[in-house]
Parts: C-alpha cells; structure tokens; sequence
C-alpha cells in the first residue's frame, strides 16, 4: 500500500517502514471490538506510546537530580521573595548569587530533558502518520456532556479548526481521534509515572 497526505508518508524509503507497521497495527485494529470505529485500538497505542515515553524518561534522566535541583530552586525562589519583601539588599544579593552557581546545574538538567525526547520523537512521529492514514483517522468518541466540557473539548474543537482548519464532528458531544489519543496519553502516562516511583507528574 502506497502511503500519501503527510510528509513522512510520502518519503519512499520509509515504506518498508510504515509496511511493517502495517503487518503490526492493523491485526490490532481488526481485533478491536468495533474495528469501523476503533477506539479501543487508540488506547492501546496511546499506551505503548507512554510506555515508551516514560521508559525513556526513567533510562535516561536522573531523576533523582532533577528533584534534588528542583527542589533547591524552590528553595531558593522562597529565600528570593522572602528578601524582597524585607528588603534586604545583603540576603537577596546572596541569594542571587547562589541562583547564579545553579546555572550550570540546571544547563545540565535542561539537556537530559532533552534525551528522551531526541529518542522516541521519531517512533512517535512514525506512529502518527500511521494513525493519520488509518482508519483511527475516522474515529469518533461520545463523551457524557460532563466529560466532553471537563476535559475543555470546546476550546480544543475552536483551536484546532483556527490552527490547522481540523473538522468538527456533527454528533453531540463527540470528539475525533486525536483528542481521544491526547486525553488516554495524557492518563496512561501519569498511572505508569506513578507505577514507576516518579514523584512529579508530567
């Protein structure tokens, strides 16, 4: 099957790629329990992708650091208001100067950060334009009026038709496949931080 409509599809040396894919991810949308609307396939995916975002994560950064500096820049950031409000020029001098030491260490923090995203951007990108020329691409979800405005579907509806002309669907309280992905990515990747022994959420 030949891919097109997005730019990562239409690069012929990755059809091998997006092949294998094929041999992996449809079975899976096949199996799902309504496979014209394949909702539950979404969840799946947006599971494996937290999986590998969070693993990623707990490899590649010291988490353990993190906290530690970030906990210390609260620290420091109490200290700062605390002499602001009493005015003391010698305590806030003193506290800047110690910000000015933890530079480096948050320079250093900053790239690690950076890690797992540099190593699943790809795999995620890949998923996504998999997703885009799917089925996934049709789905459509009814939330209970409750959900469909806690979860501010209104105001991602409005963004998305002014960001990228992104259709509405007609059906009340409905919503497509991207939002669905984003709100399971969104729970699944905090229950497995949690599982994890992150102390932080995203």
């Amino acid at each position: 099957m030949a891919y097109q409509g997005s730019f990562l599809l239409g690069i012929s040396w990755l059809q091998p790629v997006f092949d294998a894919m094929n041999a992996v991810l449809n079975p899976l949308v096949q199996m799902d329990p309504t496979p014209n609307n394949p909702v539950l396939t979404v969840f799946v995916i947006s599971f494996i992708i937290s999986l590998l975002t969070v693993t990623a994560q707990k490899l590649l950064v010291d988490q353990d650091k993190m906290n530690e500096m970030q906990a210390k820049s609260k620290a420091l950031q109490k200290e700062l208001r605390e002499a602001q409000a009493s005015g003391d020029s010698k305590q806030m001098a003193k506290v800047q100067a110690k910000q000015m030491d933890m530079m480096s260490d948050q320079s250093e923090i900053m790239k690690m950060s950076f890690r797992p995203m540099i190593v699943t951007m790809i795999p995620i990108l890949l998923i996504f334009a998999w997703m885009w020329q799917s089925s996934i691409r049709n789905i459509i979800v009814v939330f209970p009026p409750a959900v469909y405005y806690c979860t501010l579907t209104p105001i991602f509806h409005s963004l998305g038709q002014m960001l990228y002309g992104g259709n509405i669907t007609t059906i009340p309280y409905g919503i497509g496949w991207l939002w669905w992905y984003f709100i399971c990515t969104f729970g699944m990747s905090q229950i497995i931080r949690k599982f994890m022994g992150f102390k932080n959420g995203f």
